[in-house]
């Protein structure tokens, strides 16, 4: 029982762990929730386009010496808008217009980031550096991802009720188009606040996995919520305390944990579905 303790408590004698994990628990909850939307709205690759989308703003924020936080912000929120505007106007449907922009701005940061000297660290922008995170950035993570939260679970019955069925939302006078941009922008928010924790690749994982699993085993959206926040703030617990002891990446093996959580619960929701039509 005592090596058990320790175990858990071996982490938190250093301040750099305490601020890894404070982290992980805010992003765990923002992302989570935010999970559960996306997942009912079918926009995962939006969430992948705007996560890979905010490179070049990156790296110019860094060249101009801007927060990288506003560069990544706009450039993630451009990027949104530009997928809109381009589907409203060709013919294309929105994951195409969505591979084509985000492909673009991607390939666009590389070349920025390769020609251009700036202080941003490739393998850091891609996957975060969670254990190197300062009392700043846990403080902007923070806030942003409290003011994500809030708002969601503030809406939460209207952003349902546009991400469940839109075409009613807008056949009975709903302002869907306020709504979509608000989303947007919170999403956009949101994987602005996980950057430099998780990256800009494993950020997705973290945004989709949790809803999810929460949408394969729940029955109603309030559950779906409450698992959702559960399977990720234990991912990110266990997944931070055996990267310190077994000097493992924390970010992927938190990524790795709630993808473990997920193909788990595959059997165990047949073997649910098989017991109610026993019933």
């Amino acid at each position: 029982m005592h090596n058990l303790i320790d175990f858990i408590y071996a982490p938190l004698a250093h301040d750099f762990m305490i601020r890894a994990l404070l982290m992980s628990f805010v992003i765990a909850i923002s992302c989570s929730i935010f999970s559960c939307f996306l997942v009912l709205k079918g926009w995962s690759l939006m969430g992948d386009a705007i996560s890979h989308a905010v490179l070049p703003g990156l790296v110019l924020a860094a060249l101009l010496g801007l927060p990288l936080i506003v560069g990544a912000f706009i450039s993630g929120f451009s990027c949104a808008f530009l997928v809109g505007y381009v589907k409203n106007n060709c013919r294309l449907k929105e994951d195409t217009v969505m591979g084509i922009i985000f492909t673009f701005m991607f390939a666009v940061g590389l070349i920025l980031l390769t020609k251009i000297e700036t202080e941003l660290h490739l393998m850091h922008v891609l996957f975060g550096n969670i254990l190197g995170i300062l009392e700043k950035d846990l403080m902007i993570s923070t806030i942003i991802g409290s003011v994500c939260s809030f708002l969601l679970i503030l809406k939460k019955k209207d952003f349902f009720l546009y991400c469940f069925d839109p075409v009613y939302v807008g056949s009975i006078g709903f302002p869907k188009k306020i709504f979509h941009y608000a989303l947007l922008i919170l999403l956009s928010m949101s994987i602005v606040s996980s950057l430099k924790a998780v990256g800009i690749v494993l950020v997705l994982a973290m945004l989709i996995t949790p809803g999810a699993t929460g949408y394969l085993i729940c029955r109603t959206f309030n559950s779906m919520l409450i698992v959702a926040v559960g399977i990720s703030v234990f991912s990110c617990l266990i997944g931070t305390i055996l990267s310190f002891h077994f000097d493992l990446s924390t970010a992927p093996l938190i990524v790795l944990i709630q993808a473990s959580i997920f193909l788990f619960s595959l059997p165990l929701r047949n073997l649910y579905v098989k017991f109610l039509c026993a019933q």
